[in-house]
């Protein structure tokens, strides 16, 4: 993919969000440390580029995240995935950290949240932004 095809929408020193005009989803590269405040302002953010751009995907890439955010899992899980959904959002591929703090925090998100079948994770970008392009 050109670099052309995608759009940088916003970044800060926790997240970088792209929009992938060829496969028409959001990428975001989370970075860093990441506490409770910083989750809540940056899936803010998010959210108003899933409403902007009417995308009903995103591949959400926690590989550079370090240590655990499970303060914020249960806001994740309970107010900002359903608020992502009334959005539109269909299919949430989510790549997991090598760190097994953060990849708890993940898990513990997705047990917060109503709807756990929009959600897929994984250890690998290539699979998950496959399993995106074929469902």
């Amino acid at each position: 993919m050109d670099s052309h095809d995608k759009i940088l929408l916003y970044a800060t020193s926790y997240i970088t969000i792209e929009l992938n005009l060829e496969d028409d989803w959001l990428y975001v590269e989370w970075r860093g440390i990441v506490g409770h405040q910083n989750v809540v302002a940056e899936c803010e953010k998010i959210l108003y580029y899933v409403k902007e751009n009417k995308v009903t995907r995103i591949v959400n890439d926690n590989t550079l995240v370090e240590g655990i955010w499970s303060a914020a899992a249960r806001w994740v899980g309970e107010v900002w995935f359903p608020a992502l959904q009334e959005a539109g959002l269909k299919q949430f591929a989510w790549i997991y950290s090598p760190s097994i703090l953060s990849r708890l925090s993940t898990d513990k998100t997705i047990k917060n949240t109503e709807r756990p079948d929009l959600i897929k994770t994984f250890d690998d970008i290539d699979l998950a932004k496959d399993w995106l392009r074929v469902s």
